[in-house]
């Protein structure tokens, strides 16, 4: 076995659980007989591993990657947002709204010139001028707002980068 390549808090992982984590996040569908192909290593020692990684909490979850369009959500943007003052209460408000509101699929506590930054998805134009006016304007924490609509997207990667010493 090679040398160790990363070690978390619990676990050490070598070359073949990257390898592992490196083939789940391409394909979460993968079979466990086809996983252990990949890696050259039998299923069983394979299923052990994965579940380890499981228990773990390196693998969090298994999703379905779906397409936006298709659903009929046709326009992404990115929000940033500052907030009037940056105290607890203040940002634990804030939060809460945004956990409220669907179209917010991602929200980030950020550096800079902005406090968070989010990302929407919603249907057209109108429908995203009503999650501005009827939804975000009526957060009374939100001091400021500026928009940036995402008109195509260059690179999705769902891999992370592999962790070397």
């Amino acid at each position: 076995m090679e040398k160790i390549i990363v070690q978390t808090t619990e676990l050490k992982l070598d070359k073949l659980d990257l390898k592992i984590l490196k083939l789940l996040q391409e394909n979460g569908k993968i079979s466990n007989l086809q996983l252990s192909s990949e890696i050259g290593l039998s299923p069983a020692p394979t299923l052990e591993r994965v579940k380890k990684l499981e228990n773990a909490n390196i693998i969090k979850s298994y999703h379905a990657s779906v397409n936006e369009a298709v659903l009929g959500l046709g326009v992404k943007a990115f929000i940033q947002i500052s907030l009037v003052r940056q105290i607890d209460n203040v940002m634990s408000k804030f939060k809460d709204h945004i956990n409220e509101i669907d179209e917010v699929v991602e929200c980030f506590q950020v550096t800079g010139n902005f406090d968070y930054l989010l990302k929407v998805f919603v249907k057209d134009i109108p429908a995203f001028e009503k999650l501005i006016g009827e939804k975000l304007s009526k957060v009374e924490e939100i001091r400021q707002m500026q928009t940036t609509v995402i008109l195509s997207q260059t690179k999705n990667s769902k891999v992370l980068p592999a962790v070397y010493e």
